[in-house]
């Protein structure tokens, strides 16, 4: 695979795609990291996992890069 091939497929430079993907992976960290302090306090982060996934989902459909979710799957609680 050349370097510059997935750049290519997404329409992005390498700094868009640095600011893209990093702020998708900040995100996940974050998340994972309230998951693991609401694993241990119950109380706490209640509903911050699921709503990164599914502001991650949002902002991944409306780039065009996945199809928009059905339904049923907009009615699933993570």
């Amino acid at each position: 695979m050349r370097i510059n091939q997935h750049l290519e497929e997404v329409g992005e430079t390498y700094g868009e795609h640095m600011v893209h993907a990093g702020s998708y992976g900040v995100t996940l960290v974050v998340a994972g990291l309230a998951c693991l302090v609401h694993a241990a306090l119950p109380f706490l982060f209640e509903r911050t996992g699921s709503a990164a996934i599914k502001s991650l989902h949002a902002r991944m459909a409306a780039r065009g890069r996945m199809d928009p979710p059905t339904a049923a799957e907009l009615m699933y609680q993570i």
